[in-house]
């Protein structure tokens, strides 16, 4: 299998894993520690570096399994990057969910360190953009983060393009740590925002990105053409919402008729949507996600893949994504 690969996040100088792991639906919901230990481990022991995570997954238990799995794993510090999200909070209490001021930022990422068990995150990120605060109060209370040492690198996650680029110019113009990462959704069936919106912003001011959801909440893997199968992501309780949007007529057709493209790469549905996020050069980090060992060793075989999708074949899987409305 190909080695890991590593690229820089944005201008940083740090190197992320080209394939990452994350937590999103599965810790806590599906997985226990010793499983999360298991998948963490085998993904670590592939070369991945980054582990991504936020504090309201699992209502903060994906912080804490991931902290207890560090915690026993005795890896050194330096050897991995962990990512925590703030915004939604996990109190249904004025100032304390769906709020970046500046208030909740200093307390939760104190509440994130401890679940996690960790000294510091390497990338915290706004988890949304927040209407009801000035920009400016944000910018300087992830400054201040960054400043204090609980955060190495700031960043944001689906902001648009211009409140991205008018939260790096505040920090710019006031000599403060910028943002320097973005957090998108990114897959086959959801493109525009990563691929046109965020254009200037790559080339002005170097944003990296660290994307997720490149299998379109399993969608793209094809496990949902006959169904909901028990035990995936759509049978979780609580993400009810996710079935529509796996179960899409227009979507699965696009399933469909993708798949004779993997079947002559000789890869599954999966790895070819993981490569195509992957062969994207304004992608520092895909973030993907398992339930078991198997999952992270399948996941990974999309490096392979990388290097098959010639100009013809993306031609061809563009042909195939022309009637889906790039969202």
């Amino acid at each position: 299998m190909t080695a890991m690969q590593y690229r820089r996040l944005g201008r940083c100088g740090v190197r992320l894993s080209a394939l990452s792991f994350g937590s999103w639906v599965t810790y806590g919901n599906q997985m226990g520690v010793d499983a999360a230990r298991e998948c963490m481990t085998a993904a670590y022991d592939a070369g991945v570096n980054f582990f991504d995570n936020a504090e309201v997954y699992a209502k903060g238990e994906s912080e804490v399994i991931m902290g207890e799995v560090l915690a026993k794993a005795g890896w050194r510090r330096s050897s991995y990057l962990v990512s925590t999200k703030l915004f939604w909070g996990l109190h249904d209490n004025v100032n304390e969910k769906a709020t970046l001021n500046r208030k909740y930022l200093l307390q939760g990422i104190d509440g994130s360190l401890r679940r996690l068990k960790l000294d510091y995150v390497d990338l915290l990120y706004c988890h949304r953009p927040d209407p009801d605060t000035p920009i400016e109060e944000t910018v300087h209370a992830m400054h201040d983060i960054v400043s204090s040492g609980r955060a190495v690198y700031w960043g944001t996650s689906e902001w648009s393009a211009e409140e991205i680029a008018q939260a790096w110019h505040i920090a710019d113009r006031r000599n403060m740590h910028k943002p320097v990462t973005e957090q998108p959704q990114y897959n086959l069936l959801h493109r525009e925002r990563v691929e046109r919106d965020y254009g200037r912003l790559y080339r002005d001011i170097g944003l990296g990105t660290t994307t997720w959801s490149p299998l379109a909440s399993g969608l793209l893997t094809g496990k949902y053409l006959d169904g909901i199968p028990a035990g995936s992501r759509g049978s979780v309780k609580g993400y009810e919402w996710l079935v529509e949007r796996v179960t899409d007529p227009e979507r699965m057709a696009i399933v469909r008729r993708l798949a004779p493209i993997a079947r002559e790469l000789s890869c599954t549905l999966a790895q070819l949507s993981i490569a195509w996020c992957l062969a994207n050069p304004n992608v520092s980090s895909v973030i993907t996600g398992a339930s078991r060992p198997a999952q992270v060793a399948e996941n990974l075989k999309a490096l392979d893949v990388v290097a098959q999708l010639s100009p013809d074949v993306l031609a061809r899987i563009d042909a195939v994504l022309a009637p889906q409305s790039r969202a």
